[in-house]
């Protein structure tokens, strides 16, 4: 059986536009027949002050948890983590890293079967992955800055976008209809919502309506920014739109909160992005604030966690549709288990995963008329050129 022996942490910047973040953070794991696994840390925001204590981090802990370990062990692994680093209380950054090298034995133990990790988990579902994205110029012209003055003060602009993303084969759209106004008040959220605020969000939804018609789901995403009464009178201004969900619609660490504002309103609530372990999808389950989980698969505790998410967001009919913002190897990590499980409903995708993916990808994903083909590759399916990583480190 392969042993590991070996890691290598990456920190990459990203080239402009920096679509899915500035910073990425990969893991390579190694062992002691040859066999590579790849895994990847969603970092939410511009932390670039981390790069250098995540190198030493992930190294600390795979000298001191992982070395020598048989790499098909994923289950005690993971366990293994769990409890010697966060002592059963769980952060949003180490269960990164933990998600990444989860991941990345994923990752070794398909390539040692010769077979997808989907197959791993059960076998595969579907070979087609619906998928959804931000409103980005399809041409991938328009910066982040570009984007986000688009859909916070020009709605007709927004919307002509939303079709052009439609043509090209997307049927589900998310995008921020809240514009940032930053005040004294606003340094920490969350934050109301004034008369103007709500009525610009309510035509911007009502734009993006307008252009897409009944061609694709509208998907609203709030970040965490607003109370839940604020979170209650924007759901009131476009649920007439039928929005598919209304995602964050205030901070996520306090379920009943987004349990309240579940039933206040007709549109679906989406959640879990930045939510860790089975345990805290539990608490959301229970009080029933979430109709669709959106675990990342780069925080939420990597393929072995979200696959037990998916196992009792099945119980209590939630259905799945992971998030990605950050590079390559979540969004293929996302893909193996978009594959295996039942409730899967739509899969976050950083436009048709092109652009600075194909730099630093031995492979290109396969995107076509909305949906992701499932690569056959064994393991998750993707590996990183490490010469493009070293010229992009940080």
């Amino acid at each position: 059986m392969p042993k590991l022996v070996n890691v290598r942490p990456f920190v990459i910047k990203t080239e402009p536009p920096h679509k899915g973040g500035q910073y990425w953070y990969f893991v390579k794991l190694e062992t002691d027949n040859g066999l590579e696994g790849w895994g990847e840390t969603a970092i939410l925001g511009t932390l670039n002050g981390l790069s250098a204590a995540y190198l030493k981090i992930v190294q600390n802990i795979f000298d001191t948890y992982l070395k020598g370990e048989e790499a098909l062990d994923r289950e005690y692994i993971y366990s293994k983590l769990y409890f010697g680093l966060t002592f059963q209380h769980p952060d949003y950054v180490i269960l990164g890293i933990m998600s990444a090298i989860d991941t990345a034995l994923w990752d070794i133990a398909g390539k040692h079967l010769k077979t997808p990790v989907y197959n791993l988990l059960g076998g595969k579902i579907r070979d087609r992955v619906r998928s959804y994205t931000y409103i980005y110029d399809p041409e991938g012209n328009q910066s982040l800055k570009e984007t986000n003055r688009m859909w916070t003060q020009e709605p007709e602009r927004l919307g002509e976008m939303a079709a052009k993303l439609v043509d090209q084969g997307f049927t589900g759209l998310k995008f921020d209809p809240l514009v940032e106004v930053k005040t004294e008040q606003r340094i920490f959220r969350p934050w109301e919502l004034s008369q103007a605020e709500l009525g610009h969000a309510e035509r911007a939804v009502g734009a993006v309506r307008e252009a897409v018609g009944e061609r694709a789901d509208i998907l609203i995403g709030t970040h965490g920014q607003i109370t839940p009464s604020a979170a209650i009178r924007l759901a009131a201004r476009v649920e007439k739109y039928d929005p598919l969900w209304l995602e964050e619609p205030c901070p996520p660490e306090n379920y009943s909160e987004m349990g309240k504002i579940a039933r206040a309103t007709r549109i679906p609530i989406a959640t879990g992005e930045r939510l860790v372990t089975v345990h805290e999808f539990q608490q959301i389950f229970a009080e029933k604030a979430c109709a669709f989980a959106q675990p990342d698969l780069g925080s939420a505790g990597g393929i072995t966690a979200v696959k037990k998410i998916a196992s009792i967001a099945e119980a209590n009919y939630v259905l799945m549709a992971p998030h990605v913002w950050g590079g390559p190897i979540i969004t293929a990590a996302a893909l193996q288990i978009d594959a295996n499980i039942p409730n899967f409903l739509i899969q976050e995708s950083i436009g048709t995963a092109g652009g600075f993916f194909e730099q630093i990808c031995k492979y290109k994903f396969v995107w076509e008329n909305g949906d992701f083909i499932v690569s056959d590759r064994p393991g998750i399916g993707m590996d990183l050129d490490e010469q493009c990583l070293e010229r992009h480190s940080v």
